[in-house]
Formats: structure tokens, sequence, C-alpha cells
């Protein structure tokens, strides 16, 4: 069974076997879940950077400092061209002042766009206007991650080969390259499974991975509403692909 905790479990312990990775979470929605998954992480001796969203669905200050107690990273995900309705001044501006009031609760110095798929806007396109890195910003995993290295694993989706059907969460310069090397993965076991073996290419790469914990749970009525919702979003987000297309 996919995206359960116990399977997030057995993918820990596999990208143990490799040697450079390090995990991402997107919390988009539940932070709760995301606290489940810091736990699981620091349990296995692993830390992780999480993204969280200001607004309320995402922004829970009790538990983004428990999880950054846990020995893990706390990172803006930030949406304020969306949030803005386009406007890039107000945009940069919302940045600023969401950003400030992270820092009051934790330190943050990296951050990361919401991918925000039914948006016209691209709210990394700020950045072509303003300099991220003079907000004390260190990383910006889409700006400051050399793509030729590193592969860009992410759960968007709900499937580790979702780019097909993602808007934005992708890398689309890599993405012809990674296939013809055999870098591509449906599920969970066919990470493990490479991870497990010791020819397999993946292991030439260093590993960006990326999840979203609100999609890993205990098997149960939420596991399945979660993977029927998601089945719905994809198709959805197969029209806006195609149409912008």
């Amino acid at each position: 069974m996919d995206f359960t905790v116990e399977k997030y479990k057995e993918l820990l312990e596999a990208l143990k076997k490799h040697k450079c990775f390090s995990l991402r979470h997107d919390v988009d929605l539940r932070p709760d879940f995301s606290l489940r998954i810091a736990q699981v992480e620091a349990a296995s001796g692993l830390t992780a950077t999480y993204y969280f969203r200001t607004v309320p669905e995402s922004y829970d200050e009790a538990i983004i400092q428990q999880i950054v107690s846990l020995g893990h990273r706390a990172g803006y995900h930030y949406e304020c061209l969306t949030t803005c309705n386009g406007d890039m001044k107000a945009a940069y501006d919302d940045f600023c002042l969401n950003l400030e009031r992270l820092r009051k609760i934790v330190p943050i110095t990296t951050a990361c766009a919401h991918g925000s798929p039914r948006s016209p806007w691209n709210s990394q396109d700020i950045w072509l206007h303003n300099e991220i890195h003079a907000l004390g910003i260190d990383y910006e995993p889409m700006q400051d991650t050399d793509f030729s290295k590193t592969l860009y694993l992410t759960d968007t989706g709900r499937r580790w080969d979702g780019y097909k059907v993602s808007v934005r969460d992708k890398v689309p310069r890599y993405q012809e390259q990674w296939t013809a090397e055999g870098l591509v993965f449906h599920s969970t076991d066919d990470i493990i499974n490479a991870l497990n073996n010791p020819q397999h290419p993946i292991h030439l790469k260093s590993l960006l991975v990326n999840t979203h914990p609100q999609r890993w749970m205990p098997f149960g009525i939420q596991w399945m509403m979660e993977a029927g919702l998601q089945q719905a979003k994809n198709i959805a987000k197969r029209v806006i692909v195609i149409t912008r297309h």
C-alpha cells in the first residue's frame, strides 16, 4: 500500500543507502500530518526542511515550532503573486511581510514557491524584478539547485511521475534527460527498489526528495478520500496543462 506512514518509513531506510540526498516537504495542508512525518524522520535520525504557507490551512505556529525543535528546518512556502492577483510590487511587499511573520517564531533562511496550479501567475516571477537572496534567503530550491547533478523526485499528483499533470512542480529542462537515463519512477516501491540496487543510475545523482505530508497517512477512510480527491485534481491539472500549451 503506497502513501502510508509505514511506506514512508521504508523510503527513509532506503534513502540512507544513498550517498547524497536532501528531504523537503511542502506543507500545503494539514500541518498536523507534517508533525507526524517530522517525528518519523527524527526517530530515523534524519532531518528535513518544511515549507509552510501563511494561510490558515498550513500555518500553525505551535506545530512549526515543534517541528523545528525536532531538529528540522522551516522555510516559507510563498504564493504572493497569486494572493496579490499578479501585482508585482504588492506581491514583493507581501513576501517580506510574511517572511518577517515567520521569523518571529523560528529562523527562516530558505523559501520556495507554492505551485498554485489554478492561478495564471507563477510566484517565482517575483524574482525577475527583485533579489531573493538580499532578504537573507540562502536557498530557493528551484533557483539554487544544480539540476544537472541533482535528480528532483516529488510526489506531486500523489505519484512520483506526476510531472505530466503538474503545472509548476517540475523541472522541464531536465525531465527528458532523466527519462532517457531511466530516472523516472511511478510508485514509492519503484524508488525503494532503485535505492536498494547499488548498480541503479539513481546512485549517480544527488537527490532532492519533495513530499506533501498531507498525502502520507495510515490506510483507512482518510487515505481513500485523499486518493480519490487527488485523482480528480490530476484530471483538472491535466486540462490546465493542455490549455496553457
